[in-house]
């Protein structure tokens, strides 16, 4: 059986991976697509080529994954870990869900008042609001925790940083580069937060 902990080392990576290639790849592909003129959900928008794909790969594959890494991380909370671990975990998760909703609530590209890029809007800001106080809850508790404490700095950093990028970077660089930029702070959370699992070592699955 492929043990549990070597997916735990990959599943993060993959995510992470999957959403820059998406990105990149269908950025490259969108005929005068910007990177710092416009934001990454106008590749799964409705009306643009090949959206449905993107938002397949680039949201709802990845946003899954999280999921997956945010129920593993779930199970290696100890049972004597601060409360404020379980539930930053749980936020976590959700934020996972709700990063896999951008791809099936996509923006209206000939309409960006329209319902349908409301309710995408709504898809962001609840990963934005879940991940955030997710990281810094699970990180302010892992700091009580013994042994794990690169954990909790690597929560604490990309949860505070998420917060910079997503709600004041933007009054000094255009928008779409600072939604990059929280983009950035959840791929490497994706990447890092399993494998430094100090209590991995000592018997979890």
């Amino acid at each position: 059986m492929y043990p549990l902990h070597r997916f735990d080392r990959v599943v993060g990576a993959i995510a992470a991976g999957l959403f820059v290639a998406a990105v990149v790849g269908f950025g490259l592909a969108l005929p005068g697509y910007h990177a710092l003129r416009h934001p990454v959900a106008l590749l799964g928008a409705i009306g643009v080529p090949h959206a449905q794909a993107f938002s397949v790969l680039g949201f709802v594959l990845p946003g899954l994954l999280a999921v997956a890494v945010g129920m593993r991380l779930l199970l290696r909370v100890p049972r004597t870990a601060p409360w404020s671990m379980r539930v930053g975990v749980q936020l976590l998760v959700l934020a996972g869900l709700a990063f896999a909703a951008m791809g099936v609530l996509p923006l209206d590209a000939s309409d960006i008042e329209s319902p349908a890029s409301q309710y995408h809007a709504s898809a962001w800001m609840v990963w934005v609001l879940a991940f955030v106080p997710g990281a810094v809850m699970y990180g302010w508790g892992a700091l009580r925790a013994p042994g794990i404490r690169a954990q909790a700095l690597l929560h604490l950093g990309c949860g505070l940083a998420m917060l910079l990028a997503a709600f004041v970077l933007q009054l000094w660089m255009p928008a779409p580069l600072a939604q990059r930029l929280a983009f950035a702070c959840w791929a490497v959370w994706l990447v890092a937060a399993l494998p430094v699992a100090a209590w991995a070592k000592r018997g979890a699955v």
